[in-house]
């Protein structure tokens, strides 16, 4: 802890201060780790999201992107603006390569109006095999220029969703008469088969690789990117009447920008319900150690980022509620005796709350079974043993040795006036002048203790500086 002239005044609970310090950058790191991973893990290869336009009289190029998870607001952005930068460059067409669970209706159609409205071929590939291009993809796919798929990948599944909260009877029936009526429009323009696009939205019903080329609902299978190319040789797509030529062309790859991959790697169910933890985990922390705020702060912005990806996500109140629950027996924890107990049922209902967490009938967008054990177990070890051990602590005063600070001897670190820092002991401490104001340098005695606060005078006898 700093002794510096003009320090504010902090209050020191514990002497063990490296250790909390050490504790609030292990949450710290744990929270930007994560975004960093989970980032990586979206888009293996970032770079910049923009290239330079083709010179005159050169040889047009194939731009080529990858895109997975969900469609948000920042993957529609980057789609758009990549599908803008491709036709201004003169490429000769756009591959997205695609792996997606589905999504938001309004980003869909953003994406959707961007392919439509696009001088260049919008090619959409769902890839690499294992891959899926579900509900919103499945527009996506139906209304591009050319709708291809790798072996042993699939589509479908399109029904809508309500985002916040379940549809009733008259909604889901609007709802659902308009999204048939979209991906029928877009599968008809196209000259797909726009018997299935409706199935797709009234069944749910899905189709591997080579039965969605069987019944005309994609154009091309192809293994790689090369095989794809190459089968698109000479095709002419519907309804811009563009022929392509895209065998032997020059492929540009690009990729996500860094902020707009942070987003989206935000606005994923396991991350969001991670961040949730961690922000829960920080701010009890904080509560726990009120001189020490970055745990605290940590804890906000894990929260305030899983709040923007919950606000995206299909949230259902009821978990929210089983996780605001998990907090609340948490702290209980802090200040009630019950030897674990209340911890034990914040787990429980921390659990329980990211299983109920996301309104997703077809399981697309939920949190993955290991890492609400991952959670269970961190959050329990946390929260039932250094917790409740902490909060043993802090019920018995005399352990922690505040009362032998009485008499004890120090130097004023910053002025009291009456509050301020002294040091005792060789550590800073929060204090108050018994009477008047104390500058700094001046010797005081501790007289009494006020909660964590040193209650001090102004000694007669100097003493040498600790």
């Amino acid at each position: 802890m700093s002794g510096q002239t003009g320090t504010a005044p902090r209050q020191v609970r514990r002497r063990k201060v490296p250790a909390r310090v050490a504790a609030t950058i292990v949450l710290l790191g744990l929270v930007v780790g994560l975004l960093a991973a989970f980032a990586a893990g979206a888009f293996p290869a970032l770079g910049p999201a923009t290239a330079a336009a083709a010179p005159q009289g050169s040889t047009p190029s194939v731009w080529v992107t990858r895109v997975s998870g969900i469609i948000d607001p920042a993957l529609g952005d980057y789609l758009t603006k990549t599908m803008t930068r491709a036709s201004d460059a003169g490429a000769a067409a756009l591959v997205v390569e695609i792996d997606t669970p589905g999504g938001l209706d309004s980003s869909m159609r953003e994406i959707i109006q961007a392919e439509l409205s696009s001088p260049i071929a919008i090619i959409f590939y769902v890839y690499p095999q294992g891959a899926r291009a579900a509900s919103a993809g499945t527009y996506i796919l139906m209304g591009s220029d050319v709708a291809a798929m790798a072996p042993q990948t699939n589509l479908g599944a399109a029904h809508p969703v309500a985002l916040s909260g379940s549809f009733d009877d008259v909604e889901q029936t609007k709802v659902t008469n308009d999204a048939v009526a979209y991906i029928t429009g877009l599968a008809t323009t196209h000259g797909r088969n726009a018997t299935w696009a409706a199935q797709a939205v009234t069944q749910s019903v899905s189709l591997t690789a080579e039965d969605a080329k069987a019944q005309n609902v994609v154009d091309v299978v192809a293994p790689d990117l090369t095989s794809l190319l190459k089968a698109l040789d000479g095709y002419t797509t519907k309804p811009k009447g563009i022929v392509l030529h895209l065998a032997g062309l020059p492929i540009n790859q690009v990729s996500i920008g860094w902020w707009e991959s942070f987003l989206h790697a935000v606005v994923n169910p396991d991350l969001a319900y991670i961040l949730v933890m961690l922000g829960l985990i920080g701010l009890v922390f904080g509560f726990i150690h009120p001189g020490l705020h970055l745990s605290a702060i940590a804890g906000v912005i894990a929260l305030v980022l899983a709040a923007y990806a919950l606000s995206i996500l299909s949230v259902n109140w009821i978990g929210v509620t089983l996780i605001v629950l998990a907090l609340i027996l948490y702290v209980a924890e802090v200040k009630i005796t019950s030897h674990g107990l209340l911890g034990v049922f914040g787990t429980i209902s921390l659990v329980l709350g990211g299983l109920f967490l996301f309104n997703s009938p077809s399981g697309a967008v939920r949190v993955s079974w290991p890492v609400l054990l991952v959670v269970a177990i961190v959050a329990l070890l946390f929260f039932v043993v250094v917790v409740r051990k902490i909060a043993l602590a802090m019920r018995r005063p005399h352990s922690t040795g505040l009362s032998s600070l009485i008499g004890a001897k120090g130097v004023v670190r910053s002025p009291l006036e009456p509050l301020g820092q002294v040091k005792v002991n060789g550590e800073l401490w929060r204090a108050k002048a018994e009477e008047g104001e104390l500058l700094k340098d001046e010797p005081i005695e501790v007289v009494d203790i006020e909660g964590l606060t040193l209650i001090v005078k102004r000694q007669i006898e100097p003493v040498a500086t600790p």
